[in-house]
């Protein structure tokens, strides 16, 4: 693109003698709303062609190209206004440094310059620096800059990783060529030729901390794309180590210099093109610097790409697996290009090497930590040895060569449906998983090279997938990996402390390997749309038949994945006291060995989310449903003991407990008025302590009392009063103006008109709450709105008070209200899943109040944003409700209410 800068400046070159010419101060608008619009005008032009399909290096250039024009414009009309352009021109040089030094500017990114002098002429210098700079700074543009000369830039250099990296990518822009030609050199001699090792040194190891901050998976949902893995500072830290390395200043030194191929340096140029296109978009629609592929940019992004939704997919979810796999191979890039920088002259390795490697068998070879193959030939001739590879690496603890691993990408064609039969690939494989050196990294790593996509074409269909909604951190596959760690650190026994009970059972697995693949393939139906568990379980036997498991681990493995998402579902969204549900749920065990595969896998799964999506809560939910199954398949006993026997013996308990403290008729009235689901669903000695509560009423009109439970993350509170209609939605309101979160609950209705309501609450980010300044307001909160002096809604209004906070965009969904008669003998079970807000429990028990429904459990689960509350209820005469236009009068009613 041509840049005609003349026309919009104003010619001086007509006056003459000192006494017509204007000053500098006189010129300074002028110049100003030349600058301004020459850059609106260029901008919107390059903004066209951008959206108009101009691939990011052509973008990238026309944005520099402008950049260089206006400000070498303006620093010639400034020496010459100022009166340097006559004398001492030689001594001064305006260099671009950092990316702008590169040549890679986006549309705002930052302009990083450096006035380079000699001589003692430094006042006049920052006179020229500051004139320019107020300019570029005016016109909003972000501009970083430095006032140095050699000596500078050398002492800066030595000490300074961030300066040296910068002065890599210098050009000079205007002014003394001499004075750049003396920078290059001194570059050359003082910095580049010297500590060359340690500069690599230093830049992997920033490299390893930018990830610990920008997250160390190219897989994160929102990645950042300069300074993600997989984004553009991973190829820039690549290039930086090899001009040092190398000494070189144009990449294409490198093809010369037998380091790159040229397929490798189009693949670089192409993963940078791609990257900056992306970048670009991010600018212009922002309006600003921006990096953060954030939803709302994914979202916009795809539809500049042209990406459209599709039945199984939508078009934001299409858009980000292309972004992975382009950002797969620019880690692969970039980590193949420093690993050889790293290494010690190949020439020296191969002599050393001859003498001090340690042949391990099959032609493999290890040399200083390293699995190497000096005849890649063997390959094409026997390609089982491809799995051989990870194996022997495995075994002996040692990482695998950068030729080694480049050799297994060049040799993917050969893992086909032969291959993938093979008896010794498959014998190879299961020993990777079975060994206790653990299997996880293996197994990552065969991710990393494409390996284990080809071995297992049905996991490539998740392969860089994406859940586009908050609760899942990283992708498909990478998530199914992670869990795989999980279930390592257990049988490692990480977790023997904090975890025994599942520590224990990880060592009890008979088969660890199909532990490994039950995990590895949970989710492998996500690729095929809906219904993800039963499309995965159906892929099972294909991929059993192949990896030739016997028939009997082929259906556990089957069961794993079709049941994998069941424990967690029934632990933390139906009632565990419901003995009948448990009795049911372990007949669909079958056997105390699947119940254990299962247990482990929903572990590995929930903790593989992210990092605090796995709770004190949930572990114990967790925990309760697998004792409880495991007893009933152990006892071999599916039959129920008749209700009436078992009340019987509970209240025969609890009047042994507490019969001499209070009067006898007095206990048996109250054991009298209780359901028999309070009576079923606790120990005596609980039930004991609800009585003594509940008798206390006699003398008090409201009783509260709060117990912590520190190891598990959560409070019980408990209130008893006399029932009033809406009881637990006052309550529910109550907490959310508290802004206590509700974990759970349980309402207990006597028959003599006594409420008895169980809440499990914590803090909002997942605490429990040991202020007892926040209890003791709470408390007076719930006496204020029992006794009428105080509205809920208005507490709960007062809660939900506007924000000047704009808050993050985040994935939409619908909300879903759905009822089961099936589950409970007993209750209609509403499952209500939404997105999370303040007040919402209160809004949907005001609304099951206002139906005339009456709440007998309630379960609140959350996964970031989005809420899944469930409620067992039933009508007033105290009936399941079966009337299908009741039923859908009740989902109206609720779908409004969570809308609102």
């Amino acid at each position: 693109m041509e840049f005609d800068i003349d026309r919009y400046f104003p010619d001086t070159s007509q006056e003459t003698g000192d006494a017509g010419r204007a000053s500098f101060e006189e010129k300074r608008p002028l110049y100003l709303a030349a600058s301004k619009h020459f850059l609106h005008h260029y901008r919107e032009e390059i903004k066209a062609k951008h959206r108009s399909g101009a691939p990011g290096e052509v973008v990238v250039r026309d944005i520099t190209a402008m950049a260089d024009t206006l400000i070498r414009k303006l620093f010639r009309s400034i020496t010459k206004d100022v009166g340097h352009a006559g004398r001492g021109r030689e001594h001064l040089t305006l260099m671009a440094i950092g990316g702008y030094g590169r040549g890679e500017l986006n549309p705002y990114s930052d302009i990083d310059l450096m006035f380079l002098y000699s001589g003692k002429d430094q006042a006049r210098v920052e006179d020229i620096a500051q004139k320019l700079l107020y300019f570029l700074w005016d016109m909003r543009l972000d501009v970083g800059y430095s006032v140095r000369n050699l000596q500078d830039c050398v002492e800066m250099a030595a000490s300074d990783l961030t300066v040296r990296t910068a002065l890599l990518d210098a050009r000079v822009l205007a002014g003394s060529r001499i004075l750049f030609k003396e920078f290059e050199k001194v570059m050359l001699t003082q910095i580049l030729s010297k500590r060359s090792d340690s500069f690599i040194k230093e830049k992997v190891a920033e490299l390893r901390k930018r990830r610990e901050k920008y997250g160390s998976s190219v897989y994160l949902l929102e990645p950042n794309v300069k300074e993600s893995e997989g984004g553009l500072r991973d190829l820039h830290t690549a290039l930086w180590v090899a001009k040092i390395k190398y000494k070189i200043s144009d990449p294409r030194e490198l093809i010369v210099k037998g380091v790159l191929t040229e397929e490798e340096l189009l693949a670089y140029n192409e993963a940078l093109s791609y990257l900056w296109r992306i970048r670009n978009e991010l600018h212009f629609e922002a309006g600003r610097k921006n990096d953060q592929l954030t939803f709302d940019a994914q979202s916009s992004l795809a539809r500049f790409f042209g990406y459209q939704d599709s039945g199984r997919t939508l078009a934001v979810e299409e858009f980000m697996r292309d972004y992975y796999l382009h950002a797969t191979r620019v880690e692969h890039l970039s980590s193949s290009l420093i690993s050889t920088c790293a290494r010690r002259e190949e020439g020296a390795l191969k002599i050393i090497g001859y003498f001090i490697r340690r042949h391990v068998g099959e032609g493999f070879y290890i040399i200083k930590g390293e699995l190497v193959i000096p005849d890649e030939t063997m390959m094409e001739k026997e390609p089982a040895r491809l799995m051989k590879i990870f194996e022997y690496a495995q075994k002996h603890g040692v990482a695998i060569s950068v030729n080694v691993k480049s050799l297994i990408r060049r040799s993917l064609h050969l893992v086909n449906d032969k291959f993938r039969r093979n008896k010794e690939v498959n014998q190879s494989f299961f020993a990777i998983l079975r060994s206790d050196k653990g299997a996880s990294e293996t197994l990552q790593l065969m991710h990393h090279l494409e390996f284990l996509n080809r071995f297992i074409p049905e996991f490539g269909h998740i392969y860089c997938k994406v859940q586009h909604d908050l609760y899942h951190i990283y992708t498909v596959d990478t998530h199914s990996l992670f869990a795989v760690d999980e279930i390592e650190k257990l049988l490692r026994g990480d977790h023997a402390k904090d975890l025994p009970l599942l520590t224990q059972i990880a060592r009890e697995v008979d088969k660890r390997e199909l532990l490994i693949l039950g995990v590895l393939f949970h989710d492998i139906g996500k690729g095929e749309g809906g219904g993800h568990a039963d499309k995965g379980a159906d892929m099972i036997p294909t991929i059993a038949r192949r990896m030739g498991l016997c028939k009997e681990d082929s259906e556990r493995l089957e069961f794993m994945v079709r049941s994998h998402l069941l424990m967690a579902h029934i632990a933390q969204r139906r009632d565990l006291h419901d003995d009948k549900m448990i009795i049911q749920f372990a007949r669909q065990m079958e056997k105390s060995e699947n119940l254990k595969m299962l247990y482990l896998l929903t572990y590995a799964d929930i903790k593989a989310v992210g990092t605090d999506v796995w709770t004190e809560w949930k572990a114990m939910l967790l925990q309760e449903l697998y004792e409880k199954s495991f007893n009933v398949l152990e006892r071999g006993d599916f039959r129920l003991e008749a209700r009436s026997d078992r009340v019987k013996k509970v209240k025969r308990k609890v009047l042994e407990l507490i019969g001499e403290e209070f009067p006898v008729a007095a206990v048996k009235e109250e054991l009298k008025a209780m359901t028999t689901r309070n009576l079923l669903s606790n120990p005596s000695q609980v039930i004991a302590a609800h009585v003594k509560l509940l008798l206390a009423l006699e003398h008090e009109k409201i009783i509260t009392r709060v117990d912590h439970e520190v190891e598990g993350g959560y409070s019980n509170f408990t209130i008893c009063t006399l029932d009033v209609p809406g009881l637990f939605s006052m309550i529910t309101g109550v907490m959310a103006a508290n802004g206590i979160n509700i974990l759970g609950a349980q309402i207990h209705t006597s028959s003599n008109g006594k409420a008895l309501d169980i809440l499990q609450v914590n803090s909002p980010q997942g605490f429990v709450i040991t202020d007892e300044s926040r209890w003791k307001r709470l408390d007076e909160d719930i006496r204020q709105v029992l006794t009428g002096k105080v509205q809920v809604a208005a507490l709960v209004a007062k809660r939900q008070r506007p924000t000047l906070l704009t808050e993050r965009a985040k994935p939409r969904f619908p909300s879903k209200v759905e009822i089961d008669n099936e589950v409970s003998s007993d209750y209609t079970v509403i499952d209500i899943i939404t997105h999370d807000k303040v007040g919402l429990l209160y809004r949907i028990t005001s609304a099951l109040t206002d139906l005339g429904l009456y709440i007998g459990v309630s379960k609140i689960s959350t996964k970031v944003d989005q809420v899944a509350d469930v409620f067992y209820v039933k009508d007033i005469f105290g009936h399941k409700i079966t009337n299908s236009d009741r039923l859908e009068e009740i989902r109206e009613r609720l779908r409004r209410a969570v809308e609102e």
